[in-house]
């Protein structure tokens, strides 16, 4: 494994059309979107999709899903209590946690830890992430849909029991853009390597592999492209702000409502001495 020396921002470009890119729980489960319009994308979601990219890229992790739950924990308190079982030390404590889970030491983690003082034991990751927001303001649209079948028994000598209702919603089109960074202080801290930065490189790249459902059908939200910057030092050459401005993307002359990615110009600013390199996405 080598050390991460050089800091590393990255911008990745997602397409939905036709899904529900993050259901608001508050908001009867409709797409985020902000005052104006425009979509969100919660870097709590986006996290979570990395998360299970890590683990089908077959890395231990953490904060499991409970439907992909792969060491039978049923909770956080069980597979940390199985893992640092008897450590009392809180710097062996976190240690130990970075060196067991990838989203550990990728995302940080807040740990109860239970000593003369109370504490708990802190962990913060040297990756971030915004929460991803649309380049233009997005169309939801709404279905009332019905059960097909009835989810009730039929009491005997009754009649069957009316269909439920329901309503299913989803962004007619949208493009978002996800921008994050991965600072090195803090990955020398919980030992995050360059191996790890290529691995959450893949996640980026690959984010909505084996992950589509009634909400995502196959196919209707894609990263359309990922832009990877590495930078010569550990500082950086240039601010994150800086670096993720450099992705510029405009509406095309005559386009009021985009409805494919083709309405977008999409340009790179240029960077005295840094470029990115530019994935396409799975």
């Amino acid at each position: 494994m080598s050390e991460l020396k050089n800091k590393i921002d990255f911008v990745a470009l997602v397409s939905v059309r036709m899904a529900n890119s993050n259901g608001d729980p508050l908001n009867g489960n409709r797409p985020r979107t902000d005052y104006n319009g425009f979509g969100e994308i919660s870097d709590v979601c986006i996290k979570r999709k990395i998360r299970n990219r890590m683990q089908d890229l077959g890395h231990r992790i953490f904060v499991q899903s409970e439907d992909r739950c792969d060491d039978g924990y049923g909770s956080l308190s069980e597979r940390a209590s199985a893992t640092m079982k008897g450590i009392k030390d809180r710097d062996k404590y976190a240690e130990l946690a970075c060196q067991t889970w990838m989203d550990v030491r990728t995302f940080g983690q807040v740990f109860a830890f239970k000593d003369s003082k109370g504490l708990s034991v802190g962990v913060r990751g040297p990756v971030s992430i915004h929460q991803a927001v649309s380049l233009s303001p997005v169309e939801v649209e709404s279905l009332q849909i019905t059960k097909s079948v009835s989810g009730e028994k039929k009491e005997k000598d009754k009649a069957r029991t009316s269909d439920t209702m329901g309503m299913k919603h989803f962004v007619r089109f949208g493009l978002y853009e996800i921008k994050g960074a991965i600072n090195v202080q803090l990955a020398e801290k919980t030992g995050f390597t360059q191996e790890d930065a290529d691995v959450i490189k893949e996640c980026l790249r690959t984010l909505f592999a084996n992950d589509a459902s009634s909400a995502r059908p196959e196919g209707s939200m894609e990263v359309v492209r990922l832009y990877w910057w590495q930078h010569n030092c550990k500082d950086g050459q240039y601010s994150s702000a800086k670096v993720h401005r450099s992705v510029q993307v405009r509406l095309k002359e005559g386009v009021d409502v985009p409805e494919c990615v083709d309405d977008y110009e999409i340009t790179l600013a240029s960077l005295p001495g840094l470029e990115p390199e530019v994935l396409d996405g799975l």
